[in-house]
């Protein structure tokens, strides 16, 4: 069965995306891919679609009609909150939408969610990826107010409310110094891991303001240098950016030190104005935190599904994110 969805009314953020772009960042592409990944992974795994995309909405929400057919979808992320018609759905909902309903999803905490259908998406590849680059609009494409969206082969699972995850705690933020510290006093060190820093309204798929103390570099006559998810970068007057999904693959900018993997989307999800620290680990412990970190995300994800099927609709998903290849220095 093909259903089509019409958009009555997205954010300037939306856009549809699967679990990133590999292989391309030594020509200059960003991976892009989800902002939070353990929420892509959980709406896949809980609305089985086809093509292993979902959409990806921040604070603007998002407004679909069904102009055809009827299709089951699954909200995940954040406090998000859903409406089918009026009738409210949770942040963590599977759910039906028919033939002239309206599905509304409004921002209620955190700063991204996924919304997953279950079929497959006629959206366009890029490099061999759905994963949008918002900047340009490769890859699966923006969602826009007019657009109208068509999946093939849909299905309605039972609707269910899915198991939430836990509330994300406010222990500090993990970091790994470098790779450019040797940009930056002593003093300037001491205060990334001292002082409080609050996570700032202003972001986008690129990168997260970050307010804080001004940790004015020493110099900026540094070479490019390449760039990863999670690096905090400085301005030449002391103003930090996270670099998140969209992240240029190269930069001239210091960048003071490198979120952790297991806390780069809880940072991302912050509220904006939320107080946080950074707490520097070695290499060893980042590593540790980051399998920790998967294996309750795959307790998790265990809890959506019947367990007959979760090895299947894990294989499909990625929770790393991403490891660095020593050979070419590439993400695979």
């Amino acid at each position: 069965m093909t259903v089509r969805l019409r958009v009555e009314a997205a954010g300037p953020l939306t856009s549809m995306q699967d679990a990133g772009r590999r292989g391309a960042l030594r020509f200059g592409v960003p991976r892009s891919g989800p902002v939070d990944p353990f929420a892509f992974a959980a709406a896949l795994t809980a609305a089985e679609p086809d093509c292993g995309t979902a959409i990806e909405v921040s604070l603007g929400g998002l407004t679909l009609t069904c102009l055809e057919g009827e299709i089951g979808f699954a909200l995940c992320g954040a406090g998000f909150t859903g409406e089918v018609d009026g009738r409210m759905i949770g942040a963590w909902q599977r759910a039906v939408l028919g033939p002239g309903q309206r599905l509304r999803i409004r921002h209620g905490g955190g700063n991204w969610a996924c919304l997953a259908f279950s079929g497959a998406t006629t959206a366009p590849h890029w490099l061999g990826s759905r994963a949008t680059h918002a900047l340009s609009g490769l890859g699966g494409g923006m969602v826009r107010a007019g657009d109208v969206l068509e999946y093939h082969a849909a299905r309605t699972p039972e609707p269910a409310a899915l198991a939430a995850p836990a509330a994300l705690p406010d222990d500090p933020i993990g970091i790994v110094l470098g790779p450019q510290e040797r940009f930056f006093a002593a003093a300037a060190l001491e205060q990334l891991c001292t002082a409080p820093f609050t996570a700032s309204g202003t972001f986008d798929r690129m990168g997260r303001v970050l307010e804080g103390p001004p940790l004015v570099p020493l110099r900026l006559d540094m070479p490019s240098e390449p760039a990863l998810p999670g690096c905090l970068q400085l301005t030449g007057d002391g103003r930090m950016t996270m670099l998140m999904a969209d992240h240029q693959t190269t930069g001239g900018y210091p960048k003071i030190a490198t979120v952790i993997r297991a806390d780069l989307a809880r940072l991302a999800q912050l509220d904006g104005g939320t107080a946080l620290r950074f707490e520097a680990v070695s290499t060893e412990e980042a590593t540790a935190r980051l399998r920790r970190h998967l294996a309750a995300q795959t307790q998790a994800l265990r809890r959506l599904v019947p367990a007959a099927n979760l090895a299947e609709r894990l294989s499909g998903q990625n929770l790393v994110g991403g490891v660095i290849d020593a050979l070419d220095g590439d993400e695979t």
